[in-house]
């Protein structure tokens, strides 16, 4: 198995302040479409009694967590459709098409009637708008993290670990404005309209996002691994179809970051309010201190990974996820606590970063520049689609069969030891191909 890719690009130099504007531009739509889903998942409570007014308050918080998965359905078609254009026509392009498709289905959202009004047009629609971002998001990752790291192969860690340190800019605004509107409105305003005031603020990113999207140059390294420029590099690739071990490794990989995200995260304020009893604006609060640790430390772990290397970050920090994660639950369970809840969302905030800083660039350096953009989106999003989208519904799910609420501990823990096992095989790949590469280099030096 090959884990390390034809580097075309490695003698590309860019300039400091264009590189700043690749930053921005790619990480302006995951920051997007993070923001929004966000939003969605906090508010899934009540999104729940308005466009799922059911009886039994857990069946209709479980069809609202459901509608949030059932976007995640599309973006592995998203991811072909939109890679395969990338891969093809550019990233610039495909970036700028999928921030218009993901602020569209943001707005349907934010201005549908609820159930009471629009009946079951209501509840589909919403559903309808959650595959369209599935579709437009599913192309975003691999699009925008080929851009970033084919910038230069010297910090393709710093570049694109900044993928997830918009995540966590994202989960600040989100949870900022989550929390303000909570805390302002009544009850009856905040389930009435006061949810859709974060939605619509989330819009306005849309107009500066597709500005700069729109007039920023192709990546260095896809312009020189053009077939039009450079006939030989269709000979000297592997074909999309031969990666398939890659991409299943690659996919074990995404396991725990995702995990990570939409446990740790996004079902926080669900499962505080509704598991814990504690106050919905103070969870909001709490979650903003996780996305803080995310935005300020992911760049600083990516960097590091351009000097140390990308496993020996990552591996260590699965194994303190996977040893100390039931600990940190179980203790928040017995005290129900808001000191216990940052201790939780603190530690997951510095899991986040040290695991994901260095993982796009990982998983880009495992494939060519001519299917990176279409295996980076497809990997990651079937990883994301397994282990995140449905998260919440499962939980919430074990959660009311088991009456077990250390459920999520019980979540994480798996993704974590999946994605240990697929490290460790690149792990084992790596020392292997070291140790061919020595041996050669020792032959020839014997001739």
């Amino acid at each position: 198995m090959t884990t390390t890719a034809i580097d075309l690009g490695a003698s590309v130099k860019v300039p400091p302040f264009h590189v700043g504007k690749v930053i921005v531009a790619s990480s302006i739509g995951n920051a997007l479409e993070w923001y929004d889903f966000l939003v969605y998942g906090f508010f899934a409570p009540v999104i729940a009694t308005q466009f799922f007014p059911i009886s039994d308050p857990r069946v209709s918080l479980l069809f609202a967590v459901g509608s949030f998965g059932i976007s995640f359905v599309a973006r592995p078609l998203g991811a072909i459709v939109f890679g395969r254009y990338a891969d093809r026509r550019g990233r610039r392009p495909a970036l700028t098409l999928s921030i218009v498709l993901m602020a569209l289905g943001t707005f349907t959202i934010s201005v549908m009637p609820p159930y009471a009004t629009a009946g079951y047009l209501a509840p589909l629609l919403v559903v309808l708008a959650r595959l369209v971002q599935g579709l437009a998001v599913g192309g975003e990752f691999g699009s925008a993290t080929a851009f970033m790291v084919e910038q230069g192969s010297a910090h393709r860690g710093f570049y694109s670990s900044w993928q997830f340190a918009s995540q966590g800019l994202a989960t600040i605004a989100s949870a900022g404005a989550s929390s303000i509107v909570a805390s302002t409105l009544t009850t009856d305003q905040l389930e009435s309209w006061g949810w859709r005031i974060p939605l619509v603020l989330g819009l306005l990113i849309v107009p500066v996002g597709f500005y700069i999207r729109r007039y920023l140059d192709e990546s260095p390294e896809f312009v020189r691994a053009s077939i039009v420029d450079h006939p030989e590099a269709e000979h000297q690739q592997p074909r999309f179809g031969s990666q398939w071990r890659n991409l299943l490794v690659a996919t074990g990989v995404v396991a725990q970051s995702t995990a990570s995200t939409y446990v740790l995260q996004l079902y926080i304020p669900t499962y505080a309010t509704r598991e814990l009893g504690l106050p919905i604006a103070q969870s909001f609060g709490v979650v903003v201190l996780g996305g803080t640790l995310q935005l300020l430390l992911t760049p600083v772990v990516g960097s590091l990974s351009d000097r140390f290397g990308r496993i020996k970050i990552m591996l260590p920090a699965t194994l303190v996820l996977m040893v100390l994660v039931y600990p940190i639950f179980y203790a928040l369970n017995e005290s129900r606590s808001t000191a216990s809840l940052v201790t939780l969302l603190a530690f997951g905030g510095i899991m986040k970063a040290c695991y994901s800083g260095p993982m796009p660039a990982l998983i880009s350096e495992m494939f060519p520049v001519r299917s990176r953009s279409t295996a980076l989106s497809l990997s990651y999003n079937v990883g994301v689609t397994i282990f995140g989208g449905f998260a919440p519904l499962i939980i919430t799910w074990m959660i009311g069969i088991t009456g077990d609420k250390l459920a999520p501990s019980y979540y994480v823990l798996c993704a974590a030891l999946i994605s240990c096992l697929s490290l460790s095989v690149l792990s084992a790949k790596s020392r292997q191909r070291s140790a061919t590469h020595t041996n050669h280099a020792q032959n020839q030096s014997a001739s």
